[in-house]
Order: structure tokens, then C-alpha cells, then sequence
């Protein structure tokens, strides 16, 4: 059966999801995480994509981003890839494929941003990695929380709305952060490769893509409905 084509929106954030082959890890040492996230930054820039936020985990890649046009987030990826992967294979004396399949991205509606965020930069922490999302320093919590400001990151308008100077954007983010909860529906939503947003949304994605989006009766999930 053939695979059923990425749902990719330009000038919508996309969530983006993908995992080392058997779960094995694709992270070995801090040398790993800091060439995947210089090489993250030069593809990001080749193919127009906007990144707003992102978490390595040991064994997993989650980020964020808007592309500017249809094959930006594919190019952008497969770039990363032809790099990464002959790079990690002749360190560690491996060969073969290091990614289980093609990774998977969600449309994220802008209302939904935040959530998305958030549950990205508590992966660390509820994956035990780290004590608070701020000890981790694979992610984007603390360029958002003004702990250590990233180049790769270009902040969603979301974010800007939070306040007027970036120390109130940081403050705002840091109690925002803590404050709200995880909903746990979005680790199926994201992982999954599902549209992430409201019903409203998810109703005009399925009316201009002629798609099916939102949970039958068997294995669908849950839509998430933004609070």
C-alpha cells in the first residue's frame, strides 16, 4: 500500500517527530547533540524553516518549526540526515539505518503553540532525563525561559505576544510553563502524526484536504481540543 502523503501547510507551525530504529539511542555524547543542532540550524536556513523549539532526547528527536513552502520540512530533514547518519555510524563503528521510518509531523493550529511547546520541553523531565526542563540542556526550555539564548531559534509570534520586552516574554514563559498542565493526549496526537488544535480546526483541515482526521471508532485518537 502506498504511504500516504505529509500533511505539510506553509506558514503553519509543524510539529515534527522522529526516533532512533528499535528505540535504540541516536545520541551518545554532548559532541552528537551539538552537531545535530549546528546541522539542524544550516538546513533550517538552506530550506526556509523556521525553528521555534525543539528536545533531544537519547533516543529521540522532537522539534518544532514552520516551513515556508511545501517540501522546506522534507528537504530540511533529509539534509540533516545524509549528514548525521554517516557521522554517527563512523564513530560509533555501526552500519544501516539509525531512524525508525520517515519521521512524522502535525500541523499545529497557532492556538495550540504553547501546549506543543511545553509538552516538547517536559520530555526531558517526564523521560527522567532531567530533575526541571531547565537542568536540560538539549532543548529550547531555556533560550524560552532566558537562561541561555539559542541562534537557532526564531520564536514564534505566539511567543512575542507575551510580553513587550524579552525579560517579560522570559518571566511570562517560565509562569506560563509551570502553571498549565500537559494534556495527555498529546504524546498520541504528535507521535502519531496527527493535527494538533481545536475542532474547528481539525473540521477545516479535513474539508480542504478531503482527509479524515478526527477519531473513529477504532484506532484514531483523541482530538485535542485547545483550552
Amino acid at each position: 500500500m502506498a504511504r500516504s502523503a505529509r500533511l505539510v501547510i506553509p506558514g503553519m507551525p509543524h510539529h515534527i517527530y522522529l526516533q532512533g530504529n528499535n528505540r535504540q539511542d541516536v545520541f551518545g555524547d554532548e559532541e552528537d547533540y551539538r552537531c545535530y543542532l549546528d546541522w539542524l540550524r544550516e538546513a533550517a536556513r538552506q530550506y526556509g524553516v523556521d525553528i521555534h523549539a525543539y528536545a533531544l532526547l537519547k533516543n529521540r528527536v522532537y522539534l518544532l518549526g514552520t516551513p515556508s513552502d511545501q517540501s522546506g520540512l522534507a528537504r530540511m530533514m533529509q539534509w540533516i540526515g545524509r549528514h548525521y547518519v554517516p557521522y554517527f555510524n563512523k564513530k560509533y563503528l555501526r552500519s544501516g539505518t539509525l531512524w525508525e521510518g520517515r519521521f512524522k509531523t502535525s500541523v499545529v493550529e497557532t492556538g495550540c503553540l504553547m501546549d506543543c511547546c511545553r509538552y516538547m520541553e517536559m520530555m526531558p523531565v517526564t523521560s527522567g532525563f532531567a530533575a526541571t526542563p531547565e537542568a536540560y540542556e538539549w532543548s529550547s526550555y531555556r533560550h524560552h525561559a532566558g537562561i541561555a539564548p539559542s541562534p537557532l531559534i526564531r520564536d514564534h509570534a505566539v511567543y512575542w505576544e507575551l510580553g513587550n520586552t524579552p525579560f517579560g516574554r522570559e518571566m511570562a514563559y517560565r509562569e506560563q510553563f509551570f502553571r498549565a498542565g500537559i494534556d495527555d493526549r498529546l504524546e498520541n496526537i504528535l507521535t502519531m502524526g496527527w493535527p494538533l488544535g481545536s475542532e474547528a480546526f481539525i473540521r477545516q483541515l479535513e474539508v480542504s484536504t478531503q482527509r479524515q482526521f478526527r477519531m473513529g471508532k477504532r484506532g484514531r485518537p483523541e482530538k485535542f481540543v485547545s483550552k
